[in-house]
């Protein structure tokens, strides 16, 4: 049984729609032009716990959207320093995209948040040389905790290290132009050195080795099984490829060499619909997460492509998204939704079956 009502109506004139997915698409979420009025917050009110099936429920923890959440509180003396030289310059998220997490449990978009160290940085690489790094877009960790970066405008990829220090760059050509036309989704398999990454204007899926060579060119332009329109996100789960095929509406799984095995999702405007499919993952218990950015929800379904439930809503308190891009469910069933236009992410708590008996803990 499905559980949790949509907020909000859902009858938007679809062809319309439509053509405002293809151009939401073909331009980086921070630098489209949008016009919606971002609503001033109400006073922070945590949403309610959304009790599921089975005593499994869906609790929501915190917020974050700058520097200054990751940093210890001042004491006193910083607090003085604070009040004559000026608050310090935090940096802050302005339309945030893409999200990962590492073994450390350091947040990664971009900027880079350790919640328990209380550290922060941020990743850029701003050189007049032909590897400066544009506009990045979706982010990825290996087993050794090394970052990678998407840049939809270089076409390029860029690898730093764990500490944040840039390392080299993956599709750069003779004379400065990346190889890839629009590279979006990353995902890196440390056990059989892989990476897998999709060009979205080439609607095809790269396997790479980790040196960069391409080893297998994965898909074509179409809309049957193993074929893509507009591929974006990409997750790997065991033997399992999930690639958001985001104009045919849908999430498409795929083995790891490329062959089809399911998909689930079509276009539509009801419950288990997709109409801008974006980030995507999954939780202990192989439920797959799917934000979809024009309704403002991540929806919920089993490894069987049934909707289980679903949560969220147009708005600017907390538990709602405008906008939402990525996502990712860490290993402890922290479920990280990146709410972009709202500048922030939202990050909430899955207990599953069991849990609940271990006061909470995987």
């Amino acid at each position: 049984m499905v559980q949790f009502l949509l907020i909000g109506a859902r009858k938007t004139c679809r062809g319309t729609a439509i053509l405002a997915c293809v151009a939401l698409l073909l331009v980086p979420a921070w630098g489209t032009k949008i016009k919606i009025k971002r609503a001033t917050p109400a006073a922070e009110v945590r949403p309610p716990d959304l009790l599921l099936e089975g005593g499994r429920k869906l609790t929501f923890e915190r917020s974050f959207r700058s520097e200054q959440e990751a940093r210890r509180k001042p004491g006193f003396w910083a607090k003085l320093v604070n009040v004559i030289a000026g608050e310090p310059d935090y940096k802050r998220m302005v339309s945030p995209y893409s999200i990962a997490v590492d073994s450390r449990r350091r947040v990664i978009i971009v900027h880079v948040f350790d919640f328990t160290e209380h550290k922060y940085k941020f990743l850029q690489r701003r050189y007049k040389d032909k590897d400066a790094m544009l506009q990045p877009q979706c982010v990825a960790v290996d087993g050794h905790d090394n970052i990678y970066v998407t840049d939809s405008v270089s076409g390029k990829i860029f690898v730093f290290d764990a500490d944040g220090k840039y390392r080299r760059v993956i599709g750069s050509l003779k004379g400065g132009e990346g190889y890839f036309k629009r590279p979006t989704g990353i995902a890196v398999d440390s056990a059989t050195q892989r990476i897998y990454v999709t060009d979205t204007l080439r609607n095809q899926i790269f396997m790479l080795d980790m040196d960069g060579q391409i080893l297998q060119k994965i898909g074509k332009t179409g809309s049957g099984e193993g074929e893509f329109n507009f591929p974006t996100e990409v997750l790997l789960h065991d033997s399992t490829l999930a690639v958001v095929d985001a104009m045919n509406f849908r999430v498409q799984f795929l083995d790891r060499s490329g062959a089809f095995r399911a998909a689930i999702g079509k276009i539509g405007d009801s419950s288990g619909d997709m109409f801008r499919p974006k980030g995507i993952g999954v939780d202990s218990e192989g439920h797959y997460y799917v934000v979809d950015g024009l309704w403002g929800v991540v929806q919920v379904f089993d490894e069987q492509g049934q909707l289980l439930y679903y949560f969220g809503g147009r708005g600017a308190n907390l538990g709602h998204f405008v906008l939402p891009t990525g996502l990712l469910v860490d290993r402890d069933d922290r479920v990280f939704v990146v709410d972009s236009f709202n500048q922030r992410v939202q990050v909430f708590r899955y207990f599953g079956m069991g849990k609940q008996a271990k006061g909470g803990q995987p």
